[in-house]
């Protein structure tokens, strides 16, 4: 599913136009977006939690000539899923191998 039809979505879930519903996710998006850069942490529980871990820098190697590289520390967005929404992954999951 793409940002598209995730939208559509909502907006027939909600009674909302695409419109509404875009500006909506949209707006989701930043307040999340906002929160992780200040490294704040958002839980919604039974979904799951956003945040910020840091990595620290490493070495690595080019693939193409074997010279080693320094990969610099970063800030990386986590997300941990929510045992509401594993149960849910798996339950599907389960439906379809079957």
């Amino acid at each position: 599913m793409n940002k598209n039809e995730l939208i559509a979505e909502v907006a027939d879930k909600c009674d909302l136009t695409k419109a509404k519903a875009a500006e909506a996710l949209d707006a989701c998006i930043a307040v999340i977006s906002k929160a992780l850069s200040k490294g704040d942490e958002i839980r919604l529980v039974g979904f799951g939690t956003f945040s910020v871990v840091h990595r620290k820098a490493t070495e690595g190697r080019n693939p193409r000539t074997g010279a080693v590289i320094k990969i610099a520390a970063a800030n990386k967005a986590k997300f941990k899923a929510g045992k509401a929404l594993t149960e849910v992954v798996n339950k599907n999951s389960k439906r379809k191998a079957a």
